[in-house]
């Protein structure tokens, strides 16, 4: 069970973060040049598939690409505002996978992108973290900081004295304490960096869960090579960074305990409302990293997953892969473009809304404003691109005063009551006249208590 936190500073961002409702992610490293997969590849486990036959000599071509990282086309400016238009309220960036690649200025490891064998760190904005972060803050987006806390460049993590079989460390912490210490300071200082450094940072978004806790009878209980003491002391962790950001939210993703402040369901929908706070985080097209012949989602889909996620209550994080060179794929910016489109229109059933139950009503997804409106967006099915002339809400009783809205539209239409629902009838010239694609929006003022 997830423990409740009730420091009131992270509590009170922690609503402010569910009231934007909407996220950008973006995974970007130095695999965007391959257009292949973030760090996994260089993993040795039976899954994965790599381009080369030869594990040593993918893993060196790999580390090299360090060498022509040079995205000279990186505009953190543009994608804020593209992300600003597209009513996303909170971004959470790769500033390092698990290949230990870093893109922030850390003085703890020369693989970065301000290292001197890197070519763009002789660009102005080679502190890729500092300049992305410091142009979405001026848009009034929360700041968020992907970290991975599996380092599989560090000696302390990855020794190159052993064998890499798996995501895990090669040895046992447990038997080389000496070692883990020193990954466990590095981490400290990487993570130290981040908060204090970088201003005002909303979240620390750590992924690998693999990297936590194992008891002596957890060990005992499981395969010894796949369950290892990987523990990072996370409550002095936190303590660490909120000594510098007193209101950080931590999301030490899928590791009960204080410091999962969230819950983050990756590329799936909960059928179901959790009972914590949550976001579903989901790629843009089918992998989380650039690839450029990818399928991307169409703006329909992705429409109506944000209305499925904030209807239950989640956050949505939308990730966007950027290619080597520093440019979001041009599928991902017309996609950004019509949620922008439709945002325009439809953000107060999305933004600053909670749940309300029973969350969904025939094709109707229900979301509520903090002044007791209710939002009934409606999802249109394929090919179906006008709003039906009738809607009828089983769930929802509205006062006999209630205003009843289509969004985009500034005049009331009329509606009447069906036993405990509601029947609503979207006039000709409404319908004739959509103000937006995908799904549309009715507004209630309020209903019956």
């Amino acid at each position: 069970m997830m423990q409740q936190e009730t420091n009131p500073l992270v509590l009170a961002k922690l609503e402010q973060w569910q009231d934007a409702r909407f996220g950008l992610m973006m995974h970007w490293g130095t695999y965007s040049q391959w257009g292949a997969c973030e760090s996994w590849p260089i993993c040795s486990e039976p899954w994965i598939t790599r381009t080369m036959d030869n594990y040593e000599e993918y893993k060196r071509a790999y580390e090299n690409l360090k060498t022509t990282f040079n995205p000279v086309d990186f505009n953190p400016e543009q994608w804020a505002d593209w992300a600003a238009a597209a009513g996303m309220k909170y971004v959470v960036f790769t500033t390092k996978h698990h290949d230990g690649f870093c893109m922030f200025d850390t003085k703890q490891t020369d693989y970065k992108v301000t290292d001197p064998a890197c070519p763009f760190s002789t660009n102005p904005r080679a502190n890729i973290t500092k300049e992305l972060f410091d142009a979405f803050r001026k848009r009034d987006i929360m700041i968020g900081a992907y970290f991975s806390k599996p380092d599989w460049h560090s000696p302390n993590y990855w020794s190159p004295y052993w064998a890499t079989p798996d995501r895990n460390t090669n040895y046992d912490p447990d038997d080389n304490p000496e070692l883990w210490q020193k990954f466990k300071e590095f981490t400290y200082r990487q993570i130290e960096e981040l908060v204090r450094d970088y201003g005002p940072i909303d979240i620390l978004w750590l992924d690998g869960c693999w990297v936590q806790p194992v008891s002596a009878i957890e060990k005992l209980a499981h395969n010894v090579e796949k369950c290892k003491n990987q523990d990072l002391a996370m409550d002095d962790l936190a303590a660490l960074a909120r000594s510098y950001q007193p209101d950080l939210i931590i999301v030490d993703r899928w590791v009960k305990g204080r410091q999962e402040n969230y819950l983050t369901p990756e590329g799936n929908i909960p059928a179901e409302p959790l009972p914590q706070p949550w976001e579903t985080c989901m790629p843009m097209a089918g992998a989380w990293s650039y690839y450029p012949d990818d399928n991307y989602k169409s703006p329909r889909k992705l429409i109506h997953q944000l209305a499925e996620v904030v209807s239950k209550g989640g956050n949505f994080l939308l990730n966007i892969g950027v290619d080597g060179n520093g440019n979001y794929p041009p599928e991902a910016v017309l996609r950004l473009q019509a949620i922008a489109s439709w945002m325009n229109i439809n953000r107060e059933a999305i933004h600053n809304t909670r749940a309300i139950a029973p969350y969904i009503d025939g094709k109707c997804r229900l979301t509520q404003g903090k002044d007791g409106s209710i939002y009934a967006i409606y999802l249109a099915d394929e090919g179906e691109s006008t709003p039906p002339t009738h809607i009828l809400l089983t769930s929802q009783n509205p006062a006999v005063t209630a205003c009843v809205h289509l969004l985009g539209c500034e005049e009331l239409i009329s509606w009447q009551s069906v036993g405990n629902g509601i029947l609503i009838t979207i006039p000709e010239k409404f319908i004739a006249a959509t103000p937006c694609n995908e799904a549309w929006v009715i507004k209630i003022s309020h209903i019956k208590n």
